[in-house]
């Protein structure tokens, strides 16, 4: 099982979306997103995620429905945030990334499923802004274990 965490940066009726560099999924759009570290929170992956991948700085609001999806004989656990903008500045990884842009929602919604990496996810998690599926960061609790 791998945990996948990112978030959702929306400006000007826009969401910011990375087009990937790996070869598996090369050229496709996608949601800032990637493969939760060892020792850190989905908070903190997210945050890191969404920052190595478009430069941009940004606080979590609130987390959209979490999906869980099957590739490769692996189960794959996404949890997406929806995100506040603090600084925009647009940087990135050419190794990972081959750009970033601003992509209008309606385009998105309209945009050919092979030019998406995760079509449904890409849709879903539209359909869930759209729907104001968001729940509160209160709604995932970090626990810390101590002695009692």
């Amino acid at each position: 099982m791998e945990i996948i965490v990112g978030g959702i940066i929306e400006k000007d009726n826009k969401i910011l979306m990375v087009k990937e560099a790996k070869k598996k999924c090369y050229g496709k759009w996608n949601i800032p997103a990637g493969h939760l570290e060892n020792e850190e929170t989905i908070f903190e992956g997210a945050i890191r995620e969404i920052f190595e991948e478009t430069g941009c700085k940004v606080r979590l609001k609130n987390v959209l429905p979490i999906m869980s999806k099957e590739i490769e004989n692996t189960t794959l656990i996404i949890i997406t945030f929806t995100t506040e903008l603090l600084e925009e500045n647009i940087s990135f990884n050419k190794e990972e990334i081959l750009d970033v842009q601003w992509i209008p929602k309606e385009e998105l919604k309209e945009m050919p499923d092979e030019k998406l990496r995760d079509k449904k996810g890409v849709k879903i998690t539209l359909k869930a802004l759209k729907e104001n599926k968001v729940y509160s960061l209160d709604s995932v609790k970090i626990l810390e274990y101590i002695n009692l």
